[in-house]
């Protein structure tokens, strides 16, 4: 039996739900679970038994007793790539909306990870076992260009560009509103969400600095599309940014308006254009994914409007 231990500060759990809390220090497990963790009397605050919508304090110590179960290996899947380039370093994905990029608590199976286990066996072992050849990561409903490691060296490598922000990530987004200016920067920090622990916020209380550029290309409606240049990558990032700027990303469900005023295919968020420097000569590469059927068609009958 495993014994996690915690104690709560103020920028540590302060006013979160012990069950939300438990479920992002300890990924193994849902929050569903560590509820009948904590129906189970397994999990102690304060030395005594609390409710899993106990709100946490500073101060309080949390003492969760729970068997940790070894992860299985990762299974490889049949799931369709559209690879837009591959050698035996590395492969560039363009990623379908829908597609979760590795695996999620209690979900192993179709992700990116089994798909490239299957199209690329190699990347058995290069990286952590849910997130075999994975160097970066974009939202599931987010589409296009993703970049992943088919080697050791690659997966370092690739890791230590991202880390030191030298590769050049460009994103296409319909945002709701109109820009006063043509061309600006958002330098607003992001973490966690003070009190909804599955979002993030510039009004966290442990922010991280999130730095994103944007130009915007044209204007239909009451809508900007707009070129998105992040350079940092904070869960989130852009589409946190743009709603704490008053322009949330069309058909974002999570920090988007709660009543659409259209029908909007799905979140309008395209990672257009990758550029990276390559692991092993060195070369600048740049890929670039065209924006799918269903947000162009979107996209188009905008154009008619106008």
């Amino acid at each position: 039996m495993d014994k996690k231990v915690f104690r709560i500060k103020a920028d540590f759990g302060e006013g979160i739900r012990l069950d939300v809390f438990l479920c992002r220090q300890v990924r193994e497990f849902t929050r569903a679970q560590f509820q009948r963790f904590v129906d189970k009397n397994q999990v102690r605050v304060n030395g005594g038994f609390k409710k899993s919508s106990y709100s946490l304090r500073v101060g309080d110590l949390v003492e969760a007793e729970i068997e940790i179960p070894t992860p299985a290996p990762m299974e490889p899947q049949f799931i369709p790539l559209d690879v837009l380039y591959t050698d035996g370093d590395l492969a560039v994905i363009n990623k379908p909306s829908g597609l979760l990029v590795h695996p999620g608590a209690g979900r192993r199976f179709g992700t990116l990870v089994n798909a490239l286990l299957f199209h690329f066996p190699e990347v058995r072992g290069i990286g952590p076992e849910d997130r075999l050849g994975i160097v970066h990561r974009l939202d599931r409903e987010t589409s296009g260009v993703i970049v992943t490691a088919r080697s050791l060296k690659a997966y370092q490598e690739l890791k230590r560009q991202f880390k030191n922000r030298e590769v050049k990530k460009i994103y296409l987004a319909l945002l709701w509103g109109h820009f006063p200016e043509r061309e600006g920067t958002l330098d607003w920090p992001i973490g966690r969400h003070p009190r909804n622990g599955q979002k993030f916020s510039i009004e966290s209380r442990k922010p991280r600095i999130a730095i994103t550029d944007y130009t915007v290309l044209a204007r239909y409606g009451e809508f900007d599309l707009v070129e998105v240049r992040p350079h940092t990558g904070r869960t989130h990032q852009i589409r946190v940014h743009m709603a704490a700027g008053g322009h949330p990303v069309a058909g974002d469900r999570i920090y988007g308006p709660s009543k659409f005023r259209r029908e909007i295919p799905r979140l309008f968020l395209h990672a257009r254009k990758i550029g990276f420097r390559h692991p092993e000569t060195g070369a600048w590469l740049e890929f670039e994914a065209p924006l799918p059927a269903d947000l162009q068609h979107f996209l188009d009958s905008l154009k008619k409007e106008n």
